[in-house]
């Protein structure tokens, strides 16, 4: 297996690596049908196995404070996506992607990684044996029709618009109410690694 950076050839493997790799998580939905561009600097790596994706990596990182990560001291990177296809799961590669990213970060100066998360327990635990530390989380809701939407908004009847589905943030003190009351409730989780 190549650990090696991303380059535009790899596109249509990237997706598809996402896509089989977000399936089993909170995020099955969160599809994309072309790989992001970033404003800022990235580092971008793929791990190539019989000349497939099996393995992605994306950090995008800050030139200046706070113009991409939203919670540490210091320059930030932030993991926009890690994943490993499933047939290549349990075999190290998403911790031989993050080693080799780090090192590359430590080469740009940045300070620390920022990550986010849903709660998919295994995904947390990944996070901790890696050498990050919870920093802080909030809720993601999906609000379907009907009673869900009524309880958090009015609806107008004079509009010719009719929100069917909702997504929001919830960073209240009430959580568990939250929890109990809406069907789809995920506890999105920030993450932080220092580098120095």
């Amino acid at each position: 297996m190549e650990i090696r950076l991303y380059n535009p050839n790899d596109e249509v493997g990237w997706i598809r690596c996402r896509v089989l790799a977000f399936l089993d998580t909170a995020y099955f939905d969160n599809v994309l049908i072309k790989k992001e561009k970033y404003q800022n600097p990235a580092i971008e790596l793929v791990a190539i196995h019989n000349d497939q994706v099996v393995g992605l990596l994306d950090i995008e990182y800050e030139k200046e404070e706070k113009t991409v990560c939203t919670k540490g001291n210091g320059l930030g990177g932030m993991i926009w996506h890690i994943a490993t296809h499933p047939d290549y799961q349990r075999m190290g590669i998403g911790s031989k992607l993050l080693e080799k990213a780090e090192k590359i970060a430590e080469e740009e100066g940045l300070d620390y990684l920022e990550a986010w998360t849903r709660d998919d327990q295994w995904v947390n635990k990944w996070y901790e044996k890696n050498g990050f530390d919870k920093a802080y989380s909030y809720l993601h809701v999906y609000l379907e029709g009907g009673n869900e939407l009524e309880k958090v908004m009015r609806p107008n009847n004079e509009s010719e618009f009719q929100i069917i589905q909702a997504f929001a943030h919830y960073s209240g003190s009430e959580q568990g109410y939250v929890k109990s009351k809406f069907n789809r409730v995920h506890e999105c989780n920030c993450y932080e690694k220092n580098l120095k």
